[in-house]
């Protein structure tokens, strides 16, 4: 894949790293968007929303959104995103499961996937 022609969609639950992954794509001239499916009712509004050419899903688990985040909000609202996730786990072209990797770790896969 040509990757500096791609959109990059990112998307997954609050505090899985979404907002540093973007980050570090663009400073590299890819372009990538954040897409806040977690707060959409609608399915595959990530879809209407930017139809990238790669969807990366970047997973949490919740004790770890609490650590990373100090987020204080509730197992239930934890599932409420990912049954928001759903559709875009999917079909995700990328799954990345991050408690266990560095921002730069993370970076590195995308741009592994891509080239």
């Amino acid at each position: 894949m040509e990757e500096r022609s791609l959109l990059i969609g990112v998307v997954g639950p609050c505090a899985a790293g979404k907002t540093t992954l973007v980050e570090g794509l663009n400073l590299l001239g890819i372009k990538c968007r954040h897409i806040a499916q977690e707060h959409s009712y609608v399915p595959a509004m990530w879809k209407k929303i930017t139809n990238p050419d790669v969807l990366v899903y970047l997973d949490v688990s919740y004790p770890l959104t609490i650590t990373r985040r100090q987020l204080n909000w509730t197992q239930a609202e934890y599932q409420e995103q990912l049954h928001r996730l759903r559709d875009a786990r999917k079909k995700a072209d990328l799954f990345i499961q991050t408690d266990s990797l560095s921002p730069q770790e993370i970076l590195q896969a995308v741009l592994k996937y891509i080239s």
